[in-house]
């Protein structure tokens, strides 16, 4: 612990201190290729810390978009297409599946429900009504 404690209270200030940072943007300019050596194990640090405390929030949000909608469906056509005609429907209100989840697809069964939860989205069904004349 005694070398820990040596390191945060003397060794650590004293490097910092003798960091060549110039005052001023520009100062990054007039720096020698001394300086920038000395400089570089410290950015190479910084850049670390920042890649580990804000990589996971940009790379969430990454692989979900980069991932596939449909994961089952149809998967041996090249575009899966469904036709309802209007004069078909029997009921007065028909919902419709959106999210690629429902297991009865192309009729929505609520799996958008679980799929909102599991990755933030807030797709919902097509729902289709008929007017009663």
């Amino acid at each position: 612990m005694e070398y820990v404690s040596r390191l945060f209270r003397q060794q650590l200030p004293a490097y910092l201190k003798a960091l060549p940072v110039p005052s001023s943007l520009v100062g990054f300019l007039t720096l020698s290729v001394a300086e920038w050596l000395r400089l570089l194990p410290f950015l190479g640090l910084m850049t670390l810390l920042g890649y580990l405390a804000f990589g996971p929030l940009f790379l969430r949000r990454s692989r979900v978009r980069d991932r596939p909608i449909n994961l089952k469906i149809q998967k041996e056509t090249a575009k899966v297409v469904n036709e309802i005609h209007v004069e078909d429907l029997r009921e007065a209100k028909k919902c419709y599946c959106r999210c690629w989840r429902s297991k009865t697809f192309p009729v929505c069964d609520g799996s958008h429900n679980r799929h909102n939860e599991e990755t933030g989205d807030n797709v919902g069904p097509l729902v289709i009504k008929r007017k009663e004349l």
